[in-house]
């Protein structure tokens, strides 16, 4: 079952992007999604290689987000798709069945379209509002994700779908309480002082004890 903190990257440059992943990485975060929006192509190929580095030197998961060629090309292990990117049956003609495709999904029909089609996590949201992403759907908030998670079958729930979204520490105990797999965050992260304390306490609310 896959990791149940997943870290967005942020950054505005590669060098802060690089920054922000290897910190992730080093304080115990072992899923990196890169997020590196209107970039141009040889920047952004520079940043991918060098995280994929990374992640296989910490064992983590390298998803790209958006991208399908680009994780193809660096032998990613995977992509997250938008709602407007590339379809999940395209995406998987490209990388084929051992890739990782994740998805974005902000309603029940989303969620139900992403599992029928064959994605592998869903990430649902968002939760709150949240600068890190431009154009936000609408605001799903803590009943949205238990009226969503209650009309999924249990086939249907073994796809692993991830709140995110503005997602802080004292929000985890009421996301779990729905049913979710886990999270996936930036800013939590990227702006703390005490980044071992905060993604073992994040994972010590998602798995329900001390990670060692």
């Amino acid at each position: 079952m896959y990791n149940k903190l997943q870290y967005i990257s942020q950054g505005d440059t590669v060098k802060e992007q690089l920054y922000n992943i290897h910190q992730a990485l080093d304080h115990g975060c072992d899923w990196i999604q890169l997020r590196f929006k209107n970039q141009k192509t040889k920047k952004s190929f520079a940043l991918a290689e060098a995280v994929h580095f990374l992640c296989e030197e910490y064992l983590a998961n390298f998803i790209v987000n958006d991208d399908v060629h680009l994780a193809e090309h660096i032998a990613a292990d995977g992509v997250h798709l938008g709602l407007t990117d590339m379809s999940i049956i395209e995406a998987r003609a490209v990388l084929g069945n051992t890739k990782i495709i994740g998805a974005t999904a902000n309603t029940l029909e989303d969620v139900l379209s992403h599992i029928n089609n064959g994605c592998d996590y869903i990430g649902l949201g968002p939760y709150q509002f949240t600068k890190t992403k431009a154009n936000l759907s609408p605001i799903l908030g803590l009943r949205g994700y238990q009226s969503i998670l209650n009309q999924l079958n249990p086939k249907q729930k073994e796809t692993p779908i991830y709140a995110i979204g503005g997602i802080t520490l004292e929000n985890v105990d009421e996301l779990v309480a729905t049913g979710i797999h886990g999270i996936a965050v930036s800013g939590i992260i990227t702006h703390s002082d005490h980044k071992s304390k905060i993604i073992t306490e994040l994972n010590e609310k998602l798995y329900g004890h001390v990670i060692i």
